[in-house]
């Protein structure tokens, strides 16, 4: 029995868990952290797993402390176009957290949508990469995950 004692003690040191260092300015509400993120694929294993990390930023900062954004382009957009989505129910969750969501006007357009067609609460950009490479240079923080 002591020999397994030593043995063990790694492996809890292993599970603690360090705290993340917060930069400054920290975030408040009157400067909140600003996360835009992509959503490029069409799988809904892939949407629920950027879900679930758009939850996870916002449990580590708290709803007041952080503005999120997801935009949709490509095939990601189909997440969105309300006769297509098979993740409807988290978007609508999502979006009773004030996390935001936009769809790429360009693949609308190219699938022959308008704005009609996408879920409610979604709002249309002209074009999604733009959309993130303006909110990146405005300070936003853009994440792929």
């Amino acid at each position: 029995m002591l020999l397994l004692l030593p043995a063990a003690l790694p492996m809890a040191a292993r599970a603690q868990r360090r705290e993340t260092p917060l930069a400054e300015p920290r975030p408040s509400m009157d400067q909140p952290r600003r996360i835009v993120v992509s959503l490029s694929e069409r799988e809904p294993e892939r949407a629920h797993a950027v879900f679930s990390n758009l939850i996870n930023i916002q449990a580590f900062y708290g709803q007041d402390l952080v503005e999120i954004l997801l935009v949709a382009y490509g095939p990601g957009v189909r997440h969105l176009i309300a006769a297509e989505s098979q993740v409807a129910e988290r978007v609508a969750s999502l979006q009773a957290y004030d996390v935001g969501f936009v769809a790429c006007g360009a693949t609308l357009d190219s699938l022959g949508l308008g704005p009609e067609a996408l879920l409610p609460g979604v709002e249309v950009v002209q074009n999604g990469l733009p959309e993130i490479v303006e909110r990146t240079l405005m300070g936003w923080v853009h994440l792929r995950p």
